[in-house]
């Protein structure tokens, strides 16, 4: 195909504390409404954090066979679950599709991780013959791409983007070369994770990389906030459906936008800490805009990685700046964050289903929690409450352990 040719965004999917489908999510979103609540997936004995942002009541056999779900782990699940609310809003059926063109590429974190701590005490009080035959499959990264194949008959490109919390962000741009290079005309793709469990909060507790507020769960997240202490973890999947823009005229689909380009980077810096000054991202902010031949003063609204770290969002901040230089002030900026947590390799897609949503509803969602802005966070960064704006371009930030960047600029075609 013509490389120029558009990539366009045709489908929508979501699963989320803030609701197993787009509309409710973004409705929360924009009315500045959190889903974190107290943690319940664990016991909260022994943990410094006890909030969460978890998927609750979620029934899978709403979106899959009982007989198959019983054999996904809840990763899994919310990726096929988040791709048929997908294919649903795009009224794109595989069956009526050549399924060697459709391809799959999501990204995750750690996969199967609560079923990995429940098969390790199953093997310690029962021995190793009494583990779950599943369990491997059900732990795998690569099974929520293979599990979305297989539950929908896509033969295409299959693959796994696994680059922390980075992972979906890149996946979204790796799926715009799959289509521009001709190997697929639709590509699912995002991210999921389900990462909430003993051995998940163990780790990242004892990194101190979580939030200890003790109060009302709703007011724990708070990027940029001078009293932010870490991030709130969280679980879900948001999927896209990509087209090329010849492929999605052709069968008549509605189109919200494009993906217009794309950038990564990496910091070569610490295990788990940004760049302080914020180098390596904004090297994939300068990627991503290049890509897509955007100058950074045509930029609208940036939805930032905002984790609600002490150390993250001064980087990010300083990313920010060294791009736009003095524009930096004028452009709104929110965290996605402040309302859902932090969902690792499912929040770049996320955060990009609730760019798509601004560009379409002409409404920057706010960052709530922010009342005292920290003085080295000292952009514009819609707080409390959303606010009405005209949006062409959207630049979306991910920033993951190891020092991988993503970031995606969306278009309004």
């Amino acid at each position: 195909m013509n490389e120029n040719e558009k990539i366009v965004i045709t489908g929508l999917g979501v699963i989320s504390c803030l609701g197993d489908n787009v509309d409710e999510f973004w409705s929360m979103l924009k009315n500045g409404k959190s889903g974190i609540d107290e943690i319940s997936l664990v016991s909260p004995d022994g943990f410094p954090c006890k909030v969460s942002g978890e998927v609750k009541n979620f029934d899978p056999t709403k979106f899959i066979d009982k007989k198959e779900s019983r054999r996904m782990g809840r990763f899994s699940q919310f990726a096929v679950a988040a791709a048929k609310n997908a294919l649903d809003d795009a009224n794109l059926d595989i069956s009526k599709e050549n399924s060697d063109r459709v391809g799959v590429l999501i990204g995750s974190g750690s996969g199967g991780l609560p079923e990995t701590d429940q098969q390790a005490e199953v093997k310690v009080k029962r021995g190793p013959a009494r583990m779950s035959p599943f369990y491997i499959p059900m732990m795998l990264v690569n099974m929520a791409s293979a599990n979305i194949s297989r539950t929908f008959g896509i033969t295409g490109y299959t693959n796994t983007c696994i680059t922390a919390c980075a992972a979906s962000t890149q996946a979204i741009g790796e799926a715009t070369e799959i289509i521009k290079r001709g190997d697929a005309d639709v590509v699912i793709t995002g991210g999921t994770e389900a990462g909430i469990c003993e051995i998940g909060m163990g780790g990242f507790s004892t990194m101190q990389a979580l939030s200890t507020w003790d109060g009302d769960p709703k007011l724990a997240s708070k990027p940029f906030d001078i009293n932010r202490d870490g991030f709130v973890p969280a679980e879900g999947s948001g999927i896209i459906i990509l087209e090329s823009l010849k492929h999605a005229k052709k069968r008549n689909a509605k189109i919200y936008g494009e993906i217009a380009g794309w950038g990564v980077s990496s910091d070569a810096y610490h295990l788990v800490q940004p760049h302080p000054d914020g180098l390596g991202a904004a090297k994939a902010i300068e990627s991503a805009l290049k890509s897509s031949k955007i100058d950074p003063e045509n930029v609208d609204y940036i939805n930032a990685h905002g984790t609600s770290t002490p150390i993250n969002d001064k980087a990010e901040t300083n990313a920010i700046k060294k791009v736009f230089k003095d524009t930096a002030y004028k452009i709104p900026i929110s965290s996605t964050k402040s309302m859902i947590g932090h969902s690792l390799g499912a929040s770049g897609s996320l955060e990009a289903i609730a760019c798509i949503k601004s560009i379409e509803e002409k409404i920057i969602h706010p960052t709530i929690n922010l009342y005292d802005q920290d003085p080295a966070c000292d952009l514009n960064y819609v707080p409390n409450k959303a606010i009405e704006k005209e949006i062409n371009t959207v630049l979306s930030n991910s920033f993951g352990f190891g020092g991988q960047n993503a970031c995606i600029v969306l278009k309004k075609l």
